[in-house]
């Protein structure tokens, strides 16, 4: 399923209490829109999921498909380390109105492949809606092989894989061996060229939050078949894709978008904010890059 190029992994706004903060997660979802993303991932790895309780996470679910108003898809993060829990929560988010949910593989208890075939098949079979998987063996600890994932995928309802593997060579063979109505999306920003060069469908990004129109040119500048124009401002724009993960994220995007004047607050322990050294060299960089795409 094609969700779009350009998605958004969205921070989560909080008030200083720790709250959600649903004013501002309107003026950002709108704001994010606006510079082009083509649909939100929420509660994600971005959205600092692992501090919010179910029902915060379903109250996010519902907001954030209300401000969307069908102009973009709503992607639901509804994944954990235990399968019950994931198929519970994963038909709780059904009554939200989300467009597809995104699975992470389970993290800390290590299953075998066999494991997150079975764990994925049990809840793509608990649930109507699409079904995006999520690899991240950097955060998971392990690695779903591209076997794995050809095999999921012909399941009827999983759709998508957000691959943040990190391996090209990886992807290039699920895509292959795929059907074309299956999608792959970076989970890496600085990917988004080379994914889309392989045959991928795009970016699910953080950096979008701050380069969101810039990233969206370089896509379209792909497509058109402008590859060296848009290799040149891929170029341009990666040093800012790497400051924003210098520290854990989302503390560097959380700081930046306050530098654009979006207010999404702090993020939440275990997390802590940037050092004044660190959003220094984050401010920087960014207006370094802001100067060149210009020239």
């Amino acid at each position: 399923m094609n969700f779009g190029q350009l998605l958004t992994a969205m921070v989560t706004p909080f008030t200083p209490s720790g709250k959600i903060d649903f004013d501002q997660t309107t003026a950002l979802v709108k704001y994010l829109i606006d510079q082009g993303t083509d649909g939100l991932v929420v509660a994600g790895t971005t959205g600092e999921s692992p501090i919010l309780t179910s029902d915060e996470k379903l109250s996010l679910f519902r907001h954030v498909v209300k401000i969307a108003d069908s102009k973009i898809p709503v992607i639901a993060g509804t994944g954990s380390n235990n399968t019950r829990a994931t198929i519970e929560f994963t038909k709780k988010a059904e009554s939200t109105g989300v467009d597809a949910v995104m699975v992470v593989a389970p993290y800390y208890n290590k299953p075998n492949q066999k494991g997150l075939y079975e764990h994925f098949k049990a809840v793509a079979e608990a649930t109507s809606l699409p079904v995006m998987v999520y690899n991240i063996p950097g955060r998971s600890v392990i690695n779903m092989t591209a076997e794995t994932i050809i095999e999921l995928s012909k399941i009827n309802n999983i759709v998508s894989v957000k691959e943040a593997s990190g391996n090209l060579d990886q992807m290039s063979i699920i895509i292959e061996n795929t059907d074309s109505n299956f999608s792959l999306y970076s989970g890496d920003d600085g990917l988004t060229l080379p994914v889309l060069a392989i045959g991928g469908n795009g970016v699910i990004s953080v950096a979008s939050h701050i380069i969101g129109s810039e990233m969206k040119e370089m896509i379209q500048l792909y497509q058109e078949g402008n590859v060296e124009k848009a290799g040149v401002l891929h170029r341009q724009l990666l040093p800012v894709m790497r400051e924003l993960f210098k520290a854990p994220s989302p503390a560097p995007v959380k700081a930046a978008l306050r530098h654009k004047g979006i207010d999404t607050g702090s993020v939440q322990l275990p997390l802590v904010p940037l050092t004044a050294e660190e959003d220094h060299s984050l401010v920087q960089c960014i207006n370094s890059i802001r100067l060149n795409t210009k020239n």
